[in-house]
């Protein structure tokens, strides 16, 4: 539901997320009753000491002040228990309830400063009621504290617009006034965004590309939020119903429409051999990152396998340029490679946004000059991502409208400059000038190996590239289908990057606003339910919903009322500013699309024992739409991605008996 209106403006907080935080401090603050209770009754003998009177008074006053601070927050709890995220009204006294609770906070602040003051005094009376006195004022004190605190978490920058002038329901959509505020929210909305993303990126430094990162990123984030007034816990409510729903219908009997795309013979015939080429090229894209993901996958022994590096000044042919801990990133990158010192031409680990690491190596056992290019591993890799516009992209090719995403595009540029102008490529060509060129890389990396690829198809026409778990908004639809001919993607389960792209996420934000508004059930069940059914499972045919009433028609949008007459706002049947044809238009991934896809339901962890992957050529059509499950993040980690695929070819290599075609099984222990 909207934000709560208080003391005049907005707050990111609804009337229904006060369930679980009332029966936390209900539960704290009973506690604290019974035991000043049980303090003040089995000591008040011990009180007539100096002071003692005092203390009797302020423990009776306590008792007092706690009682009636218990009964408002349990009316607070028993409030907002009612109703339904998109029905209030049995709520609408919450707001009085809570004026009247942050008015208790005055003399329960007053009290906990005069219990203070009297222990500073030195007040002589029984050791045990002092110690209570002084785990009383601690205990109201750090009460305080995180009250204070989840106010300035749920105080948002812009609610003072659009309360209390501004009317909740509905009203003319073709008015100038609506056009004014509408334009004045957004422009307002970039700022604070703006200012949001420089305080998370403080560290990062303030060159003329992290300028236009920082805006492209604030533009992203207030185009995709302002027309939406959800809180933080209605999407989380959202993504859990969604969770249910997509797996009651994935578990449903009833016969679907399906569209399937039947790959080419050649596709089929060369399945294994590609599944060959991404498990031996997968090493280099995980090389690339360093050691960080080396550790991380051998906990126990990489540390020291690679320590020993860190601290040794060596004197090498190869060619280090920036980053730090340079050594130890070089180790880990032999070990996990397998090749020798002298099979590096270059290796950078110079970060900046829109400029990614990457490493060249000659890969003698494929003959191959492989460049593979670091993923995700900064916050400047993050603002990368995150710069999501569209922009041409001027290749050598008769492919008509080239668009690439703006950010991974930039650092596409940033590589393809230091291999060509640098002379990084003319080096390793001259040592092995037989060897056919691989770009490779893995989640960022993917999606800029992949425009790498692409930039170099016309010098290096045999150029070949793996990308694994590429992002889905990357390539316009001519150059995805330019891209079929020497790209190979590689995509496991249930993976969230090869969906992500702005369309998707404009998909997944009305399939939220959908299926919160047709729930017949009220937020703090919804929010319970779907925490036990990702922990441990479940029927999803008790599926909290009524869905059968049709579409959404009045979608539940704080500024919907605010939109004039024409412009891009989001609708369920107008377009959305965020499918822009001009700045955010329809992405792809690249290439042909490898998809390990895990049989039956999905396990709750990465480490399912028993796991069934089917492996299939995938058309980009069933990467449309983003799925929700608990795998949805950790089947992106290049770690489990490695594991995956080393037991599925290892299998199929030992499964003489599997059928010839393209969607075999295998098992995962």
């Amino acid at each position: 539901m909207p934000g709560m209106v208080l003391f005049g403006r907005r707050w990111a907080i609804a009337s229904d997320d006060l369930v679980f935080p009332g029966v936390f401090e209900l539960l704290v603050r009973v506690l604290w009753w019974v035991g000043i209770l049980m303090l003040y009754l089995m000591h008040r003998g011990k009180l007539g000491c100096p002071g003692g009177a005092l203390l009797s008074s302020y423990l009776i006053v306590l008792l007092v002040l706690l009682a009636v601070i218990i009964g408002t927050v349990s009316a607070i709890v028993c409030v907002s228990m009612r109703g339904t995220i998109c029905n209030p009204g049995p709520r609408k006294s919450m707001s009085k309830l809570l004026y009247v609770r942050l008015a208790l906070f005055l003399p329960e602040m007053v009290w906990a400063s005069l219990g203070a003051a009297w222990i500073a005094d030195g007040v002589q009376c029984d050791r045990t009621v002092g110690n209570g006195i002084i785990a009383t004022v601690v205990v109201s004190w750090l009460i305080i504290a995180s009250t204070v605190l989840t106010i300035l978490i749920v105080f948002d920058p812009l609610g003072g617009r659009a309360a209390p002038g501004t009317p909740l329901g509905p009203q003319p959509l073709d008015s100038r006034e609506s056009s004014q505020l509408l334009s004045g929210l957004r422009t307002a909305a970039t700022g604070v965004w703006e200012t949001r993303v420089r305080l998370l990126c403080c560290c990062v430094g303030r060159d003329d590309h992290t300028r236009v990162a920082f805006s492209s990123t604030a533009e992203l984030f207030s185009t995709y939020f302002s027309d939406t007034d959800l809180v933080p816990s209605d999407i989380a409510a959202g993504l859990a119903l969604l969770h249910q729903q997509q797996d009651h219908a994935q578990s449903s009997p009833e016969p679907t429409e399906v569209v399937t795309h039947s790959p080419g013979p050649f596709q089929e015939a060369d399945l294994d051999a590609e599944l060959g080429n991404c498990q031996h090229y997968m090493q280099f894209a995980a090389a690339a990152y360093g050691w960080p993901l080396y550790i991380y996958r051998n906990p126990f022994t990489g540390l020291c396998r690679v320590g020993g590096d860190c601290c040794r000044s060596r004197t090498t042919d190869y060619d280090l340029v920036g980053g730090d801990q340079l050594n130890c990133h070089f180790s880990s990158i032999l070990q996990t490679t397998g090749l020798q010192h002298r099979d590096f031409i270059h290796v950078s680990f110079h970060d900046k946004v829109y400029e990614l690491p990457f490493l060249v190596a000659l890969d003698h056992r494929k003959e191959s000059v492989v460049v593979a290019v670091r993923g995700t591993m900064s916050l400047q890799d993050i603002l990368t991502d995150l710069s999501a516009e569209s922009e041409p992209l001027n290749l050598e090719c008769e492919v008509q409208d080239c668009w690439a995403h703006k950010g991974i595009s930039q650092a596409a540029r940033y590589v393809y400059r230091r291999l060509v102008n640098d002379g990084i490529l003319s080096q390793a060509f001259s040592i092995a000038p037989e060897y056919q060129l691989v770009v490779v890389g893995h989640s960022l990396g993917a999606g800029a190996a992949a425009l790498l690829a692409l930039m170099l198809k016309s010098p290096y026409p045999q150029v070949r590239c793996y990308a694994f778990s590429p992002p889905r908004g990357l390539l316009s639809k001519s150059l995805y289908e330019y891209s079929k001919t020497f790209i190979v993607s590689l995509v496991l389960g249930k993976d969230v990057i090869p969906r992500l792209s702005v369309t998707n996420l404009e998909d997944l934000k009305r399939r939220i606003l959908r299926v919160i508004a047709h729930c017949n059930k009220p937020k703090y069940k919804i929010l319970l339910r779907g925490c036990w059914y990702e922990l441990f499972g479940g029927s999803p045919e008790d599926l909290p919903t009524e869905l059968d009433g049709g579409d959404l028609t009045q979608p539940l949008l704080g500024e919907h009322s605010l939109l004039a007459h024409g412009s891009p706002a989001y609708s369920f049947s107008s377009e959305s500013p965020l499918e822009s044809p001009t700045r955010y238009p329809p992405l792809y991934p690249p290439g042909r699309i490898i998809h390990l896809e895990e049989e039956g339901a999905s396990g709750r962890c990465s480490c399912y024992p028993a796991a069934r992957y089917t492996v299939r050529w995938s058309h980009e059509s069933e990467f449309s739409k983003i799925l929700i499950g608990p795998k949805m993040l950790t089947d992106h980690m290049p770690d489990i991605l490695m594991r995956v695929l080393d037991h599925v070819v290892s299998d199929r290599a030992a499964c003489v008996s599997c059928p010839a075609r393209g969607g075999s099984s295998v098992d995962l222990a």
